[in-house]
């Protein structure tokens, strides 16, 4: 039997389509994906990540533990309430997973972990963090809800129930997090846009999600929450990196704390032999010039030969054309290629993620 959020109910109340996703029952949408792409965009939506996985780790090992652990380095993390995002990684420089990681306090720090690897992802920390003193504490109790758009955070603080956590959250810069009691507020997101992720006990949020929704925040599903991520460039895990595409070769070199030269992190060395390959794969974004949708696995070409791969892809609603993320395994001159699409090659031009950024379009479409 799939697993269920604590938001569960109230998606049907609100007309939600719920489809399977990585073991849980989740809404893909509640009417139209697109309407929910630009709220988020134009004023403000809210998604339901309940189904992905809050491990606290506390003990006087954690921090070395943790240094040990992600190819980023916690040592970054100099104040309170900081986040950093890292990949954890194999020792053959492979993504287990991506996460982001919070220092809580002291020697308490909180990770969030994505649904499809949760269970993995604990035993691998467990495996690592043998004999360190580290206790893991996966923390199905609370929920978590993504209030994203240029008008989220504004609509969120007079939700907040204390006045101390408002007065916290409405001053956190961005990547930084306030916490009181079981509520811990977040300025982070997976879209391009301002906004909170709060976490929250699961028996809070319903109520939590009713207020938004009476303040004006749309509701919104996995569809959204897709074409969102891939207009801003952030990574898919399972889809632009995993345990066979490292950090080097999914456009992640910048989530790699290479000094101190002596700290040991698991995949260490492989990234030092992979940086220094004069064949590395080159991760990029791609814009159709014309008709058609790019989609994973869609092979790329430039003159008689095969070059790349996309890994994500599909219609941007901002841009009203189609979008990609890729991956070049072979050489490529100039800035332009061709997609091929149900056996026919498409022009494509190569460009820089990400393609948009707080409702503005990044590109110079015509340059």
């Amino acid at each position: 039997m799939e697993s269920r959020t604590a938001l569960y109910e109230s998606h049907l109340r609100y007309g939600a389509r719920m489809v399977s996703f990585a073991g849980w029952t989740m809404p893909l949408h509640y009417g139209s994906q697109v309407d929910e792409h630009h709220s988020v965009r134009r004023h403000a939506g809210m998604f339901d990540v309940s189904h992905m996985a809050i491990i606290d780790l506390q003990g006087s090992g954690v921090k070395a533990a943790l240094r040990r652990l992600l190819a980023n380095d916690v040592v970054r993390l100099r104040d309170p309430g900081k986040a950093l995002y890292s990949c954890m990684l194999d020792e053959s420089g492979g993504v287990v997973d991506d996460l982001i990681v919070y220092w809580l306090e002291s020697d308490h720090y909180r990770v969030v972990v994505n649904a499809a690897t949760a269970e993995s992802d604990l035993e691998w920390m467990r495996a690592q963090f043998s004999g360190a003193q580290v206790g893991l504490d996966e923390r199905r109790d609370l929920a978590m809800v993504a209030v994203q758009g240029p008008q989220a955070r504004q609509l969120v603080l007079p939700i907040i129930p204390t006045k101390q956590l408002c007065e916290a959250a409405s001053g956190l810069r961005p990547f930084f997090a306030a916490a009181e009691g079981a509520w811990l507020v977040a300025r982070t997101g997976y879209t391009g846009e301002d906004g909170f992720e709060v976490m929250l006990p699961g028996v809070e949020a319903p109520a939590f999600w009713d207020r938004l929704a009476e303040s004006g925040v749309a509701p919104c599903g996995l569809g959204a929450r897709d074409t969102l991520r891939l207009e801003a460039g952030m990574n898919l895990y399972g889809t632009d990196m995993d345990r066979d595409h490292g950090p080097l070769e999914s456009g992640l070199g910048w989530t790699i704390a290479w000094e101190p030269a002596d700290r040991y992190f698991v995949g260490r060395s492989a990234l030092a032999r992979q940086q220094s390959a004069p064949d590395l794969p080159r991760f990029v974004g791609l814009v159709l010039e014309g008709k058609g949708v790019m989609r994973g696995h869609q092979v790329v070409w430039q003159g008689d030969a095969p070059v790349g791969e996309i890994t994500s892809g599909g219609y941007s609603p901002t841009l009203d054309r189609s979008i990609a993320l890729a991956r070049f395994g072979g050489a490529v001159e100039g800035g332009r290629v061709e997609v091929e699409i149900r056996g026919r090659r498409y022009p494509a031009r190569i460009v820089e993620p990400p393609f948009v950024r707080h409702g503005k379009s990044c590109l110079a479409l015509d340059a």
